[in-house]
C-alpha cells in the first residue's frame, strides 16, 4: 500500500514539473503579482505582523515581489535554510538580503541562522507546495522538510500553500506523517479549508 502512494505521489510530481515547465515567461509574471496581491489581502485580513515564507524557485510561483514588499512594510518574516539532518532553520529576511544555493539548489538567504524552534513565534506560516486538495491535504516535493516542521509544533499558527490555479485538485495522495493547510494562495484566489486533518 505505501509503495503504491509513494509510486503515486512520483508521478503526480513529475507532472506538476512538466507542467510548470511551460509556463512562459509571461504567465510567470502574472502570477507573481497576482500571488502577492493575494497574500497582501491574506495579511491585512489575518492581521499578521510576523510570517515565514520561503525564497521560490525559478519554476514555482514567485514569493519575490510579496517578500520585498513584506519586508519593506516592517512585517518580520523568516526565510527556511535546509539542514542536512532533515530540520529548518530560519533567517530573517531583508530587503537588501543576498541569497545562496541550499542543500537542494534551491535559494536561501545568507545571514544569521535562528533554530528550528524560531518558526514557533510567527502569525502566520506561507509553505510551498506541488498540490493541495480540497480537504486542505497538501502534496509536498518529496523532501519532508515543511511535514516534519509543522508535525512538530505544539501551537501552529495559520499555514497557507502557495501552488498556481491548476494546482488546487479534488485529492493527493496521503500518507501518514503528511501535513494538511490551513489554505491554498494561488495568483488568482485564496481559499480557506474548514476541516483541515492535522
Amino acid at each position: 500500500m505505501s509503495d503504491d502512494i509513494t509510486n503515486d505521489k512520483r508521478a503526480l510530481r513529475a507532472e506538476l514539473r512538466e507542467r510548470r515547465q511551460l509556463l512562459t515567461p509571461a504567465q510567470h509574471a502574472a502570477a507573481e503579482q497576482g500571488l502577492a496581491d493575494q497574500l497582501r489581502a491574506l495579511l491585512a485580513n489575518l492581521g499578521v505582523q510576523s510570517l515565514s515564507c520561503y525564497l521560490s524557485a525559478r519554476t514555482e510561483p514567485s514569493t519575490r515581489t510579496f517578500l520585498n514588499w513584506a519586508t519593506a512594510a516592517g512585517i518580520r518574516v523568516l526565510l527556511p535554510v535546509t539542514r542536512a539532518d532533515g530540520l529548518l532553520d530560519w533567517a530573517v529576511a531583508h530587503t537588501d538580503g543576498t541569497e545562496t544555493e541550499g542543500l537542494f539548489g534551491m535559494p536561501e538567504p545568507e545571514g544569521e541562522l535562528l533554530g528550528p524552534i524560531a518558526v514557533n513565534d510567527v502569525d502566520l506560516m506561507i509553505v510551498p507546495a506541488a498540490s493541495i486538495d480540497k480537504t486542505g491535504m497538501r502534496l509536498g516535493w518529496g523532501r519532508g522538510y515543511f511535514d516534519k516542521t509543522l508535525g512538530s509544533m505544539e501551537r501552529r499558527p495559520p499555514v497557507y500553500a502557495v501552488v498556481f490555479d491548476s494546482e488546487v485538485v479534488e485529492s493527493v495522495p496521503r500518507e501518514l506523517h503528511d501535513q494538511g493547510v490551513t489554505g491554498v494562495v494561488t495568483p488568482t484566489y485564496t481559499l480557506t479549508f474548514e476541516d483541515v486533518r492535522r
